[in-house]
């Protein structure tokens, strides 16, 4: 290789590495940014909206597993769907207090999709995106 094209080559690979501050974070962090990162663990709190445990049945009725959240003012029944080794789909119906759940498919304002995903042998969660209400992102975790 010859001299100009190691040096571009040498030039290249810098611009690649990862970049490192060469000064203390705490002299160069803007007031407003600091501020912002002493109050993370509040907006995160916040932006969560994160609930205690609420209880819920799972069963097989034969042709696959279902759902039903059975405590708490905001409920879902529906079934899983398997879609690879790694997660399953959710189809079901949102639903609040004691009112009869919605067959799926009865519309926007009841249906929910979402994937399922196993954490470990007792915990797994349902992440649905875009729900008709509220967020962008609802999650739903369990444990046994």
């Amino acid at each position: 290789m010859t001299p100009r094209l190691s040096i571009a080559a040498l030039g290249l690979l810098c611009f690649a590495l990862p970049a490192h501050a060469d000064g203390d974070v705490q002299k160069l962090i803007t007031p407003a940014d600091k501020k912002r990162l002493d109050n993370y663990g509040e907006t995160r709190k916040a932006a969560l909206v994160i609930y205690g445990w609420f209880k819920c049945k799972v069963t097989d009725d034969g042709s696959g597993w279902r759902l039903e959240k059975i405590s708490g003012s905001q409920r879902t029944k529906g079934r899983f769907f398997d879609d690879g080794e790694k997660r399953a789909i959710y189809l079901g119906s949102f639903y609040v207090n004691d009112d009869p759940a919605k067959p799926y498919g009865s519309g926007p304002q009841t249906d929910q999709v979402g994937y399922a995903f196993r954490n470990s042998a007792k915990e797994w969660r349902i992440e649905f995106p875009a729900p008709y209400y509220e967020s962008k992102l609802d999650i739903i975790e369990f444990k046994r």
